[in-house]
């Protein structure tokens, strides 16, 4: 069973930060690309930030500079180290792990993690 369980949600005041974790079980890690999306209400699921396997990172223009990703394969966790945190950043914030093979696509998700940001 495969499982992704994000933590490290939290409410912050503006310019703080925060670091999500996610740890992942079920699957073969390393050979899966992870990356962060987010929610925010009333909104569409947004990508925030990926890495792929080899560790090429990607990120929304809008937290570019701010946001870290970062993965452990000896952990099996991903990373998302937020600085500099805004109001716009308050979301669910999902971790979620891909691979494709062949022509089949696998993608799972974690139950998500509320990052509040105050003014």
């Amino acid at each position: 069973q495969v499982q992704l369980v994000e933590s490290g949600g939290d409410l912050v005041q503006a310019g703080g930060s925060l670091r999500l974790s996610c740890a992942a079980s079920g699957i073969i890690f390393n050979i899966h690309n992870m990356a962060w999306y987010r929610q925010a209400p009333g909104k569409q699921r947004e990508l925030v930030a990926g890495i792929t396997i080899l560790g090429s990172r990607n990120y929304v223009d809008s937290v570019r500079g701010r946001f870290t990703i970062s993965r452990d394969n000896a952990k099996n966790t991903v990373y998302l180290q937020m600085n500099s945190l805004k109001p716009e950043d308050t979301a669910v914030y999902y971790c979620h792990a891909g691979r494709v093979a062949g022509t089949r696509s696998y993608d799972y998700w974690g139950q998500g993690t509320q990052v509040t940001v105050s003014s």
